[in-house]
């Protein structure tokens, strides 16, 4: 989700300013205390006059974010599909290599039918690029070709612990490939999603 708000929260007799942010499967403070709530945990949640207030076994936790409140419990309530948060669109051209998740397939399926699944096509709008090693990131320049103007790679891969490689090789490579680094995403509970896009000032029509 990526929404961040500087913010007061009040946490048992605990209260401090800091800042509050929310992700994909949690929400996060830190002050001069610090919280991390996943979204799974929360047993209770509600937003009224700007405060939001969230009930989670260790307590209750009330982040005043003022009108931001009602957005974030919406958010929190509906999270966006993973589809969404990678920006896929209706009947986009996409290309995915290297990727065997089948829920993530089968979801793709089902927003477009222009997916290929081994070579990209022209003017291809997104690939999704699974890499094991970092050798593989050499591929990144090659796969810039295909894309459009505004097109972007999503380079997948493990995080953790038993990462192959880190985010800053990631980057390294996009640099090499002439692509900047845009966001980052959680792929999945195993593996994270970069994503890559050509400058605007080198972008061709």
């Amino acid at each position: 989700m990526g929404a961040e708000s500087q913010c007061t929260v009040q946490f048992g007799k605990q209260r401090s300013d800091g800042k509050a942010q929310l992700e994909t499967d949690h929400l996060l403070f830190r002050g001069t205390f610090r919280l991390k709530i996943p979204h799974k945990a929360i047993t209770k949640l509600d937003a009224d006059a700007g405060a939001l207030r969230v009930a989670f076994p260790e307590g209750t936790a009330v982040f005043e974010l003022g009108p931001a409140a009602a957005k974030w419990a919406e958010k929190i309530r509906n999270p966006p599909s993973l589809l969404d948060k990678l920006g896929v669109k209706p009947d986009m051209r996409v290309a995915v290599l290297g990727i065997d998740d089948e829920s993530f397939l089968e979801q793709l399926a089902g927003r477009t039918a222009d997916v290929a699944r081994h070579t990209p096509k022209k003017d291809t709008e997104m690939v999704f690029f699974g890499a094991d090693d970092v050798a593989e990131l050499a591929r990144l320049e090659k796969l810039r070709g295909y894309l459009t103007p505004a097109g972007a790679i999503w380079v997948v891969h493990t995080k953790g612990k038993g990462a192959a490689f880190k985010d800053t090789h990631v980057f390294a490579a996009a640099k090499q490939a002439g692509l900047v680094d845009v966001k980052v995403a959680s792929f999945s509970a195993t593996h994270t999603a970069e994503k890559l896009v050509v400058p605007v000032k080198q972008r061709k029509a």
